[in-house]
């Protein structure tokens, strides 16, 4: 295996790699039929597509955390119907919508247990499985865009203590997705960081949690179907979930009259980069050639800059809508933002410190904000906090 994608040492090969991965530098869905041609071509030429295990198939039942009919999901049915031309043949996917198989928080053990090969899950949801899940998406007052994330995982080296978790978990990291921050549907107004308190509020758990109990916020836990019913039945005042064109698409302004943004400086406070992954079974992923490993790394890279582009697109044509619907967008002031980071700091270093692993990729995170590049902390602001790495 090539885990560390290391350069073939034939030379048809890594000439046709160097196409699909130049093909998918732009990520708009003609270069996904550009980079079908140069794969297919690339697996024609390949010695390994005549063996076996490459002329049977490799078939991933992989489940989403996407409700069927939405934005997400379309575009991840349309990046897994291209991913068998792009390998060749060696490669299948076949998609499920969330629920479809395992329950939202669920999927993890069923990819582990082989009930499904892998996972398109919001990564949100890893926290009840390992205290180090916190750091692999958005948490409050954390990394606030996708490029800070990218050099997190890249320069200070966070990709490769994630593949580290993934692999004691029974699974093999393709690569993250980048989605969108997360909103606030709340059916009262909420102008102002007090505003919070007695307010029963839905979050997925975790630091998330803990830091909206922390100012005083009733929290509770739901999986993304029962959202909208409980918002309907007024079991709960008020839910974070995803973005703007999403939530449209799910009715939440028929149930919710604001939505809470954080302040100018941060829109989201509490998940502004709301990470997914692609992820299969260690066994599925031993399968593959050496080759069509490394390709599907490319492939999750190249999807990732899809989807993203795709929700923001989705996102600027449902913003109006919830205008025209007579939704008030709420933001919270500089000043709420900053008690915010106050209240989440300390929860910070609790969950990094619960076991080693938390504690070096919240290291990297750290390093990242600290970078003059970023520049989220300072050194005053962590003053007096340990990290035990």
């Amino acid at each position: 295996m090539q885990d560390d994608k290391q350069p073939s040492s034939i030379s048809s090969v890594d000439n046709e790699t160097t196409k699909v991965r130049e093909a998918f530098k732009t990520p708009s869905r003609r270069n996904f039929l550009k980079a079908a041609a140069v794969g297919s071509a690339a697996a024609v030429a390949a010695p390994w597509v005549g063996n076996v295990q490459a002329q049977e198939g490799i078939r991933i039942r992989m489940q989403s955390s996407w409700q069927p009919g939405t934005t997400g999901y379309k575009i991840f049915e349309e990046w897994a119907a291209s991913v068998a031309e792009l390998t060749g043949g060696e490669v299948s996917i076949e998609p499920f919508p969330a629920g479809a198989v395992a329950g939202a928080f669920e999927v993890a053990d069923a990819v582990r247990n082989g009930v499904i090969d892998g996972q398109n899950w919001f990564t949100v949801y890893w926290p009840g499985k390992m205290p180090a899940g916190v750091f692999l998406t958005a948490y409050p007052m954390g990394l606030s865009v996708p490029h800070q994330w990218d050099m997190m995982f890249g320069a200070y080296g966070g990709m490769g203590i994630a593949k580290d978790l993934y692999r004691k978990q029974g699974q093999e990291l393709l690569g993250y997705v980048h989605h969108d921050l997360n909103l606030i549907h709340s059916k009262v107004p909420l102008r102002s960081f007090d505003d919070f308190k007695g307010v029963k509020l839905r979050v997925p758990g975790g630091i998330v949690a803990e830091t909206f109990a922390s100012i005083g916020a009733q929290t509770t836990l739901l999986p993304g179907s029962e959202v909208y019913p409980a918002l309907e039945k007024g079991t709960i005042d008020a839910a974070d979930y995803v973005g703007a064109a999403v939530n449209y698409e799910l009715g939440f302004w028929q149930v919710a009259d604001y939505i809470i943004m954080g302040p100018p400086s941060t829109p989201c406070l509490h998940q502004a980069v709301d990470l997914m992954d692609i992820s299969v079974n260690r066994r599925t992923y031993e399968r593959m050639s050496p080759q069509t490993q490394d390709l599907m790394h490319d492939l999750v890279a190249a999807y990732s800059r899809e989807h993203y582009a795709a929700i923001q697109k989705a996102n600027a044509e449902a913003w109006p809508k919830y205008r025209e619907k007579g939704v008030e967008i709420i933001h919270l002031s500089e000043e709420d933002g900053d008690r915010f980071r106050q209240a989440a700091i300390p929860l910070w270093f609790k969950w990094a410190n619960k076991d080693p692993d938390a504690a070096r990729l919240f290291k990297a995170h750290l390093d990242t904000m600290l970078d003059p590049a970023v520049a989220l902390v300072t050194e005053e602001d962590i003053q007096g906090y340990e990290l035990n790495v």
